[in-house]
């Protein structure tokens, strides 16, 4: 016996070093941490317990049956965040460059199949060079395995994966199916085909920066929801992130301890809304000012900036967070922001988690770039994702309220549940200066008659008691009165049961 513990100290003590103590050591010269050393700041102290740590690859081609590393280039198993159990694997990078093989493949298959079956968050550090060449078709296989799971665990538990290093070829796709992705600047890169296929192939000289960096993925792209500046930022975030979400779509939206009133009013808000109908302000702080505590997670904080979406809570219960940005673009909604919002607003409903609509919104953007890169689509898959959406839905119009736009927004008319408006809201088909032009452009040689049916128009239909007339919303509040009335309204629709018609799936414009 006392053979046997021996063996397993050593054998342990072989596959906790991975590649080697060179490979470690030039993985810290990188400025990254290694695979293990990320799931401990990752997870609570003392909680992760991992499998199949002795797991091998099987391959002999190309001489690989002489080089054998216990592990095989991914750490899996399981712990807790906060106390919560998580399913976590780790691609280690000292071990064959952290590729992906048969047997590594099995492994966070294992897992991927242990977090559905308990239905608890799963969380992939990624940190590989793609699929192991000397394996072939049984590591594309591997691939495919592996992306099947993510598509069935899609809308049931929150898949996260934050790439801490290379992520290329097969392994960009998994990532892509989960809920959330994450980077670290400077150091991570995701990309179908590297640099120099790229300069092959379409004589094209781009760095891998240039290709898949943090920067083209979280403000061009929209592949990455967020970036950060080192392997301990990155995770520490994570480690809020997962406080916000449900461990699956059957479990109830966390619940934390709050210590701010939600029946105390703000006057600040009450000045928040310039006089002036074209000049901006910033939606965030109305957010922070809603919020418990002001803690706003944001989601996809440097892509399609004129609309904004996170988690906060209210009265300590996770709750979703869409507000249009009126100091980008005027908090118009264009083909990005549709996508972004859509995307936000469906994982919401997948998980039960209630969201909260800030409306300031002039319209969608005109123009043939708009046009011809689909903006009709893109805008109705906004629109698509808020009529579908089944979970409770406040909507607060703080200003402009403009054309197909306000029908967009989480309007009463798909089934907002509670819509307020404030008493600067604007309310109308369009503007005053268009409308007066279209319905009045005999008079358009006339400024004084113009001067006058602006202002008949702007005394008409723009403010909100046009739509509390007819029902389209629900009241009119003091803008220091958000934060109370949105709690109750919460409050109130904690038990709100709605369902839509059976369907296989629907069939949403992609």
């Amino acid at each position: 016996m006392k053979e046997v513990i021996e063996e397993l100290h050593r054998r342990r003590a072989v596959a906790m070093l991975g590649g080697g103590q060179k490979r470690i050591e030039a993985q810290h010269a990188r400025g990254k941490l290694t695979a293990r050393e990320r799931l401990a700041v990752l997870l609570d102290e003392g909680s992760f317990e991992e499998f199949d740590m002795f797991v091998e690859h099987r391959c002999t081609d190309f001489s690989m049956d002489e080089t054998r590393i216990p592990g095989d280039g991914v750490v899996t198993g399981w712990g807790t965040i906060n106390g919560r159990t998580v399913f976590v694997f780790a691609k280690d990078f000292t071990v064959f460059g952290g590729s992906l093989s048969e047997t590594h493949a099995g492994k966070i298959m294992k897992v991927q199949d242990m977090a559905l079956r308990n239905r608890a968050p799963i969380i992939g550090l990624y940190d590989a060079g793609g699929a192991r060449i000397q394996e072939g078709v049984a590591a594309l296989g591997g691939y495919a395995e592996v992306f099947q799971r993510n598509i069935l665990a899609s809308g049931v538990i929150p898949q996260i994966s934050v790439i801490m290093g290379p992520c290329a070829g097969g392994d960009v796709y998994s990532p892509a199916m989960t809920d959330f992705v994450f980077m670290v600047r400077e150091r991570s890169y995701m990309f179908v085909t590297g640099p120099d296929v790229v300069r092959t192939v379409t004589n094209e000289s781009v760095t891998a920066e240039e290709l898949g960096g943090a920067r083209v993925h979280t403000t061009r792209s929209s592949i990455a929801d967020g970036a950060y500046d080192d392997d301990v930022d990155a995770l520490l975030q994570m480690r809020r992130l997962v406080d916000f979400l449900p461990a699956s779509n059957t479990a109830p939206v966390p619940e934390l301890a709050h210590h701010q009133s939600s029946a105390v009013p703000d006057p600040s808000l009450d000045t928040l809304v310039p006089d002036n109908a074209n000049k901006p302000y910033d939606i965030t702080e109305l957010i922070e000012k809603t919020v418990d505590e002001g803690d706003f997670f944001e989601i996809q904080a440097e892509f399609a900036r004129n609309i904004v979406t996170g988690f906060g809570r209210m009265e300590g219960r996770t709750t979703g967070f869409v507000a249009n940005q009126p100091l980008v673009l005027a908090g118009v909604l264009d083909s990005d922001a549709s996508r972004k919002a859509a995307r936000f607003v469906r994982f919401c409903d997948a998980f039960s988690i209630p969201i909260v609509t800030f409306v300031d919104v002039p319209g969608f953007l005109p123009g043939t770039s708009q046009e011809y890169g689909g903006l009709i689509k893109h805008g109705a898959k906004l629109l698509f994702a808020y009529g579908e959406a089944t979970v409770p839905k406040v909507t607060v119009i703080t200003r402009k309220a403009f054309g197909g736009a306000y029908d967009v927004m989480a309007s009463k008319h798909l089934r907002g549940d509670i819509n307020y408006a404030w008493p600067s809201a604007q309310i109308a088909v369009m503007g005053a200066k268009g409308a007066v032009e279209i319905i009045h452009r005999k008079d358009l040689g006339d400024p004084n008659r113009i001067e006058a049916h602006t202002r008949s128009y702007e005394d008409r239909f723009l403010s909100p008691f046009v739509a509390a007339e007819r029902g389209y919303v629900d009241e009119v509040i003091m803008p220091r009165d958000t934060r109370p009335r949105v709690a109750r309204a919460l409050r109130l629709l904690r038990n709100k049961d709605l369902q839509n018609p059976w369907k296989k799936h629907d069939n949403i414009p992609l």
